[in-house]
C-alpha cells in the first residue's frame, strides 16, 4: 500500500460502476499513455491477457512462427501457442539475459511473423536492433514489457517501441494490482481493433462514442476487462510510481554497492550494465557458479529466513516448450543462467535489507570458499 487505494475504492464503488471501462480505468489508461508516450493503452484484467490480445492483433495462426526468448514466463508462449502458431525459442545474451539480436536474425525464417522481446528484469533489450531486423523482413515486434513500467532505452520509454507492448500489475511487480495488466498499441492501425478484441469481439466502444447506433459481434475478442476495483487500486499505485522508482533503485544500488565488490573474490555474478537503458529497480539478482551452489545458497538463506528464489525453468526444455515450440539452435546460455540465477528480496516496504546483505555475505563465504 503506497498511497490512496482504500479512497479510491471507495469512490469507485460511490460512482456505482464496478464492472470495467469505468472512471478509474480511463484514467489509469491516461497515465500510462502519458507516462510511455504509447499511441493508446487498454487496460486488461492481466498481462496474460494483453499477450494473447497482441497474438490476434498480429493475426498469427497455424504456420507462422514468432521468434522469443525461452528465458521468460509461459504466458509469453502460450498466447502465440493459443493462435495456432509456433514459438521459436531463441538463446539469450549472457550480460542482458534479453533476447540475443545475433541469435534472433539467425532464426528468421519465411514463417516468421514476429519477434516478442522480453525486457528481463526491467533492463529494456537493444530495440535499435530487433526495430532493424523488423524492418528487413516485415515482422511486427511485441515487447514483453511485464517487469519494465518505467524503464527506458535511449530516452524511449519501454513499451513505447514495438507495435505492441504488454505490462503486468501482478503483486510481483513494481506498481501493483494484484492481477492486472495493460497493452499498448504504438500502431495506429491496430487501434481500433484492439478495441473489439478487448471487448468479446463486439464495437462497444464505438456504440458508447455514438459511431454506430447499436453494437453487435464484429471480430475474435474475449473478456479482458479489469473491473473498476483493481483500477481504483491501480489508480492510487500510478500516482506515486515516482516514489516507488526511487525506492527500489536505492535498494537496487545498495544491493551491488555491497555484493559487487565481492563477486570476483567468491566467483559469482552481479547484473551487468545494460547499455543505454535506465532500468526501473525491479529485480536484483546473483549468478552463483553452478547449480549445487545456488541450490546450497537457496537453502542456507530459507535457513536464515530469507526466500531466494530462483527464476524461471526454461519453456524450450518444458514439457508443453517441446510439444508445441520450436529450437532450431543451443540454449547453453537460458540453460546455464537458469541453473545458476538466484533474485534477492526487493520490495517497496522491505525493511530489513541490511540484514538480507550481511545475509548474502555470510553464505557465500559458507558455501563458496
Amino acid at each position: 500500500m503506497v498511497g490512496e487505494e482504500f479512497f479510491h475504492i471507495a469512490d469507485a464503488i460511490h460512482r456505482g460502476q464496478l464492472s470495467g471501462d469505468g472512471h478509474y480505468t480511463k484514467l489509469c489508461e491516461r497515465w500510462l499513455e502519458e507516462k510511455t508516450g504509447g499511441e493508446k493503452a487498454l487496460l486488461t484484467h492481466s498481462c496474460t491477457a494483453a499477450l494473447e490480445m497482441a497474438a490476434i492483433l498480429c493475426d498469427l495462426g497455424p504456420g507462422d512462427e514468432v521468434i522469443m526468448p525461452s528465458f521468460t514466463f509461459v504466458s509469453t508462449a502460450n498466447a502465440v501457442v493459443l493462435r495456432g502458431a509456433t514459438p521459436v525459442f531463441v538463446d539469450i545474451d549472457p550480460s542482458t539475459l534479453n533476447l540475443c539480436p545475433d541469435k534472433t536474425k539467425s532464426a528468421i525464417t519465411d514463417k516468421t511473423k514476429a519477434i516478442y522481446v522480453v525486457h528481463y528484469a526491467g533492463a529494456v533489450a537493444d530495440m535499435d536492433r530487433f526495430k532493424t531486423l523488423a524492418d528487413e523482413h516485415d515482422l511486427y515486434i511485441v515487447e514483453d514489457a511485464a517487469q519494465a513500467l518505467g524503464s527506458s532505452y535511449k530516452n524511449q520509454q519501454a513499451g513505447s517501441i514495438g507495435d505492441l507492448a504488454a505490462f503486468s500489475f501482478h503483486e510481483t511487480k513494481n506498481v501493483i494490482s494484484g492481477e492486472g495488466g495493460a497493452l499498448i498499441i504504438n500502431n495506429p492501425k491496430m487501434i481500433e481493433r484492439a478495441e473489439v478484441i478487448r471487448e468479446k469481439g463486439t464495437n462497444r466502444s464505438q456504440f458508447f462514442r455514438g459511431q454506430v447506433d447499436k453494437y453487435t459481434w464484429v471480430d475474435l475478442g474475449s473478456s479482458f476487462l479489469p473491473g473498476e476495483l483493481i483500477a481504483a487500486f491501480l489508480y492510487a499505485q500510478l500516482l506515486k510510481e515516482d516514489n516507488i522508482f526511487a525506492r527500489r533503485l536505492d535498494m537496487w544500488q545498495a544491493y551491488d554497492e555491497a555484493l559487487r565488490p565481492l563477486s570476483a573474490k567468491f566467483g559469482f555474478k552481479c547484473p551487468d550494465p545494460v547499455p543505454d537503458t535506465v532500468h526501473n529497480g525491479h529485480m536484483y539478482y546473483l549468478q552463483l557458479p553452478d547449480l549445487a551452489s545456488r541450490q546450497a545458497f537457496i537453502a542456507s538463506m530459507k535457513a536464515k529466513l530469507i526466500y531466494t528464489p530462483f527464476h524461471y525453468v526454461p519453456l524450450h526444455s518444458a514439457p508443453a516448450g517441446q510439444r508445441y515450440g520450436s529450437t532450431p539452435a543451443s540454449m547453453a546460455v537460458t540453460d546455464k543462467v537458469s541453473d545458476t540465477l538466484v533474485r534477492l528480496p526487493i520490495f517497496y516496504s522491505l525493511d530489513e535489507q541490511d540484514r538480507v546483505i550481511a545475509a548474502v555475505k555470510e553464505t557465500v563465504e559458507e558455501i563458496l570458499i
